[in-house]
C-alpha cells in the first residue's frame, strides 16, 4: 500500500521530485531499510547522503535529500529539498493532518515506552493502530512517526521525550495530540534542567499541542503535579489527574504476586481490574494513564482493562525470563532485564520489583547496577542514596558498574558490597561466578553504561539456548 507517492510528497514539503515513484515505507538506516522505503538522507554523526547508493542497492523507492549524492544516478528517483530535516518535519506535519486518527502524545521522567506500547497493546482491541517503533521521540523521531501514518489507522501512539529545555513544544505542536499524557516527574535530565520544577514545565508543555477537545491525563500527587495542573488546565477541555486519592483516575489497591501485578482502578464511576504479567509496582500508574485515555476517547473500558493486560515487559524494560543453567539438575536462575534506562525513580522501582520476587530454593536476591546519568551536581549522593531504599534490606549483594556508582558501593554495608567495575565488559569473564540456582537477579542502568551486555552475558549461561544453537 503507497504511503507517499512523489507528488504527495513534493506537495508536502515543497521539494521537486526527479520523476514519479511510489514509497510504502520511510526509512533512515540503509541497514533496516525495506524495498519501496523512502530513504531520508539526515545528516547526524554520519552524513546520510553517503548512504543513498546503499538504499537504491536494497530497492528503495526514492530518497530525500538536499542533492544529488555522488555515485548517484542522474535518473536516479530523488525528492530534492533545501534542508532535509525541515522537509521530514514537514513530511510529518502532511501525515498528521491527511490522518483520521486520534493521536496520543506521551511524555515523562520514566516510563514512556512502556505506556506507549500499553496504549498500543490496549487500541488494538478497538481498531487499527500506529506507534512509534523504539523510542522514537526526539526531533526527528516524532517527525518519522508522524510521516510513517498510514491514512487509515483509527489511533497513533506518539511517543515524545527531552534532554533539553524546549524540545517538547515544537514535537507537540507537529503531533497535535487529542490526548496528553504525563507519566511523572523524576529526576532525569537535571543535568541540563537544573530543578525538577523545571523538568515538569517542560514535560508539562506537551498540553500546550492539544487539539481543541483534548484531554490532559497526568500525575496528581507528586511536588510538582500543581504545575503539570495549572498547564493542563490552560490547554485541555477535560483534565483526568491519577494518583491514589479520589481523583478521576483512582488507584485504590496493587497488589505484587510472584509472576504479575494486580492493579484495582475506578475510573469515573467504573471499578476496573487489570492484570499485569511480570510487572513491578512502578506499572500501576502507566495502565492507569492508558486507562483514562480509553475514557478520554469513549472506549469500552472493560474490555480496554482486559485488552492491558496482554501487554508485557519488553527486553531491557523489565522483562524477566529464567535462564537455566543446568537441565539434568534443572537449576536455573530469573534474570530482570530492565537495563535499557535508569534514574533515582526508576531505580527505586526495579529494586522494590527485585524486593518482590521470591528467590528458588537457596537463592539469593542479586543486583548488578549501572551508572544513572544526566544527573547533575548531585549525582553522587544520589547514587548513594540508594542504599537507604526499603528494598535494599531484602536484596542479598550489589554488583556496582560505574564510576558513578562507586558512591553506591561505598554506602552499602560490606555484607552487601558485591563487585565494583569501571566498566561493564570488566564483569563478562565473571558472570558464571555472580549468579546461583534459585538467584533472582536484576540488571538495570543507563543506556550510557553499557549493562545490557552484562544481560548479553548471563543470557549467554542458558544451556538451553546453548543446545538450540548446537541443533
Amino acid at each position: 500500500m503507497t504511503l507517499w507517492s512523489a507528488a504527495d510528497a513534493a506537495a508536502a514539503t515543497g521539494g521537486q521530485a526527479t520523476q514519479d515513484w511510489q514509497a510504502t515505507g520511510i526509512s533512515i538506516d540503509t541497514r533496516s531499510l525495506q524495498p519501496g522505503d523512502l530513504f531520508v538522507a539526515l545528516s547526524a554523526a554520519r552524513d546520510g547522503h553517503d548512504f543513498v547508493a546503499d538504499a537504491m542497492a536494497k530497492g528503495a523507492a526514492a530518497a530525500l535529500v538536499s542533492h544529488r549524492p555522488e555515485g548517484v544516478a542522474q535518473t536516479a528517483p530523488l525528492l530534492v529539498v533545501p534542508d532535509v530535516l525541515e522537509a521530514l518535519r514537514a513530511l510529518g506535519a502532511a501525515g498528521r493532518a491527511r490522518s483520521r486518527a486520534k493521536v496520543i502524545g506521551i511524555t515523562g521522567s520514566v516510563g514512556k515506552t512502556s505506556t506507549k506500547d500499553m496504549a498500543r497493546e490496549m487500541l488494538v482491541e478497538f481498531g487499527k493502530v500506529h506507534a512509534a517503533e523504539a523510542s522514537f521521540n526526539n526531533h526527528w523521531g516524532v517527525p518519522i512517526t508522524l510521516a510513517r501514518l498510514p491514512q487509515d489507522a483509527d489511533f497513533a501512539v506518539v511517543e515524545m521525550g527531552m534532554s533539553n529545555a524546549g524540545e517538547i513544544a515544537p514535537l507537540t505542536t507537529l503531533a497535535r495530540p487529542n490526548v496528553a499524557i504525563v507519566t511523572a516527574i523524576a529526576p532525569a535530565h537535571l543535568e541540563s534542567l537544573g530543578s525538577l520544577e523545571a523538568i515538569a514545565q517542560e514535560k508539562a508543555s506537551i498540553f500546550a499541542g492539544l487539539e481543541p477537545g483534548g484531554t490532559a491525563i497526568y500525575p496528581a500527587e507528586l511536588p510538582t503535579s500543581p504545575i503539570l495542573d495549572a498547564a493542563a488546565r490552560a490547554h485541555a477541555t477535560a483534565c483526568l489527574p491519577f494518583g491514589k486519592g479520589e481523583w478521576p483516575l483512582h488507584l485504590h489497591d496493587v497488589r505484587q504476586t510472584d509472576t504479575a501485578l494486580v492493579l484495582r482502578a475506578k475510573v469515573g464511576r467504573m471499578a476496573l481490574a487489570v492484570r499485569l504479567v511480570n510487572s513491578g509496582a512502578h506499572a500501576a500508574s502507566n495502565a492507569l494513564a492508558c486507562l483514562g485515555v480509553a475514557q478520554a476517547l469513549g472506549l469500552d473500558l472493560a474490555r480496554a482493562a482486559f485488552a492491558l493486560g496482554r501487554w508485557q515487559p519488553p527486553a531491557g524494560r523489565g522483562l524477566r525470563q529464567t535462564i537455566l543453567l543446568d537441565p539434568v539438575e534443572e537449576a536455573s536462575f530469573t534474570l530482570i532485564d530492565d537495563a535499557f534506562n535508569a534514574n533515582p525513580a526508576s531505580m527505586t522501582a526495579a529494586l522494590a520489583l527485585l524486593a518482590q520476587t521470591k528467590p528458588g530454593p537457596g537463592g539469593r536476591r542479586v543486583a548488578i547496577l549501572g551508572d544513572m546519568l544526566e544527573l547533575g551536581p548531585e549525582e553522587s549522593a544520589m547514587h548513594a542514596a540508594l542504599a537507604q531504599e526499603p528494598a535494599m534490606s531484602d536484596i542479598r549483594v550489589v554488583h556496582c558498574v560505574g564510576a558513578r556508582m562507586a558512591a553506591l558501593h561505598a554506602a552499602l554495608p560490606l555484607r552487601q558490597r558485591g563487585r565494583r567495575v569501571a566498566a561493564a565488559d570488566a564483569l563478562f569473564d565473571h558472570v558464571h561466578s555472580l549468579v546461583a540456582p534459585g538467584d533472582v537477579v536484576l540488571v538495570k542502568g543507563s543506556k550510557g553504561s553499557q549493562v545490557s551486555r552484562i544481560v548479553d552475558a548471563l543470557r549467554s549461561l542458558d544451556t538451553a539456548s546453548i543446545q538450540t544453537k548446537g541443533l
